[in-house]
């Protein structure tokens, strides 16, 4: 059986331009390369790791 995993959707809403460079890897490593553009990822301690780093650069929800 396999168990349902709850995922999070990650969308873009600021430019990367600017920021940390390190802020930028966050940005590239959860999938995220254009404006607006929205990515579903499984909702891992890493992930919302990154999330939390960039907070001010991406929207995120959970997807049931």
């Amino acid at each position: 059986m396999t168990e349902a995993k709850t995922k999070v959707r990650v969308t873009l809403v600021r430019s990367p331009i600017g920021a940390l460079a390190k802020h930028r890897a966050c940005v590239r490593g959860l999938g995220l390369k254009r404006m607006h553009q929205s990515v579903e990822l499984e909702d891992t301690p890493a992930v919302r790791g990154m999330i939390q780093r960039v907070n001010y650069l991406v929207k995120h929800e959970v997807v049931a």
